[in-house]
């Protein structure tokens, strides 16, 4: 009985914290330690929870573009990128990187340049110095704006409370994602792990279904 009131706890808990996440996918915007891409209509969120030093090379390689050409950028869905740097011990300044990189609106691509540079885990590849010859990389990114904001580790607190966030909703694993109606946060649907294009295909198409169908 215990566990069972514990999982409906957590569950009531997933839901009422999408929801609140859902409700920023009305908006193109970054709303504090979220990233939104998409437009106002889109009637679904991905909430993406991810290790920020990289491991999740196989969806980001693999299935992120197919569901940015396919639902993203057809107006269907909405991505919302949380942290989850859980992987080894050089895993939190990446995610800290990233954010300051956000602050110029380059956090996608400093995103894509990180994966496409990936190697072992714990390898220092990602030390502070490698980080920031990565940052250099794009054209346009103000380098002591970036240097400020990284040494002074400006978004520590924004990563950790995304970890904290994850830690609450029992996510572990990475990549770790939840499909809901951006509407009302109504019937989360949870992918844990690095799953193809198919399977996110088949809840996406299913959801948009049954709006479909429900505007009838």
């Amino acid at each position: 009985m215990l566990k069972q009131q514990r999982k409906l706890l957590q569950r009531k808990k997933l839901n009422e914290t999408i929801f609140n996440v859902a409700k920023t996918a009305s908006f193109v915007m970054v709303l504090s330690y979220m990233i939104v891409i998409s437009f106002p209509s889109a009637p679904f969120s991905i909430l993406n929870m991810k290790t920020n030093n990289y491991l999740c090379a196989r969806y980001v390689k693999a299935t992120e573009p197919l569901i940015n050409q396919t639902y993203i950028q057809t107006d269907k869905v909405v991505l919302v990128f949380k942290h989850l740097p859980n992987r080894g011990f050089d895993s939190m300044n990446p995610a800290i990187a990233a954010q300051c990189t956000n602050d110029q609106g380059s956090f996608w691509d400093f995103h894509q340049l990180l994966y496409k540079n990936q190697k072992p885990i714990d390898s220092g590849w990602v030390s502070k110095e490698n980080l920031k010859k990565f940052a250099a990389k794009i054209p346009e990114l103000d380098m002591d704006k970036f240097n400020s904001c990284f040494d002074n580790q400006k978004y520590k607190s924004f990563v950790e409370k995304d970890v904290a966030l994850a830690s609450s909703l029992g996510f572990q694993e990475t990549p770790s994602f939840v499909i809901v109606n951006s509407k009302d946060g109504s019937n989360p649907e949870i992918l844990n792990g690095a799953h193809p294009f198919a399977s996110f295909k088949a809840i996406i198409d299913k959801k948009l279904t049954e709006v479909e169908n429900s505007s009838k």
